[in-house]
Formats: structure tokens, sequence, C-alpha cells
């Protein structure tokens, strides 16, 4: 069983940056995908970004290309996202998530491919 742990949210004006962190414990894998969800007050849950472990490909959404960054560090079994010029509208609750189940088509963009989710860390954007 994975457990998941984000940290690295807080407040910040906008322009700004945050960087954060999903840390990985108990039964880990090195092949498994790992990803970042928001989700803004009123609003569904959304897809942010997501990642290989093997390989590195990653995915982004339209909203944050180019200003976020998804990585990850194996040796660690933790993944990060580097959140730049951030606006008020990311502001959310940012969940990490992660699977050991993955075929060569995968892509990380769903919620259905995942299958442990961590508890989230709120992300507050001031304008």
């Amino acid at each position: 069983q994975v457990q998941l742990a984000e940290s690295g949210g807080g407040l910040v004006q906008a322009g700004g940056s945050l960087r954060l962190s999903c840390a990985a414990s108990g039964r880990t894998f090195s092949n498994y995908g790992m990803g970042w969800f928001r989700q803004a007050p009123g609003k569904e849950r959304e897809f942010v970004a997501a990642i290989r472990l093997v390989g590195g490909s990653s995915w982004y959404a339209d909203s944050v290309k180019g200003r976020f960054t998804i990585s990850k560090d194996n040796t660690k079994n933790t993944m990060f996202l580097q959140m730049n010029s951030l606006k008020p509208e990311d502001t959310a609750i940012y969940y990490c998530a992660a699977t050991v189940t993955l075929s060569p088509w995968w892509r990380g963009t769903y919620e259905t491919n995942y299958d442990t989710w961590g508890q989230g860390t709120q992300v507050t954007v001031s304008s």
C-alpha cells in the first residue's frame, strides 16, 4: 500500500512561485505514474500535470503549460510541482496521486488513471 503526503502549499502573491512536494511511502515502486490535480472552491477537481517515473514523460493541462513544471526524484520517491507566474485562478487544493498500474499508453490526465491519493495542500494566490 502506497501512502502519499503533499507539502509546500501556502499563500503567495500573483506572479510569485511555490514548489509542491509529494512524498510516497509504504510499498513503493520505481515504475509508476504520478500526477497533480487541483480543486478550486465550487469547482470539480481538474488535471494539472502527470509524469511517468521511468522515462520521465510528462503531460500538462493547457492552463499551466509554460508556468508549471513537474519533476521527480526516484531515489527519494518524491514528485515535485514547481509553480511559477502564479495567478489568482490557480488558487485551489492541490492533490497528488499515484498508480502502479501503467499501460504503455498511460498519460495520467484522468482521475481514473490513479488508485492512490494524498490529502491535499492548499495553494492561495492573492491578487
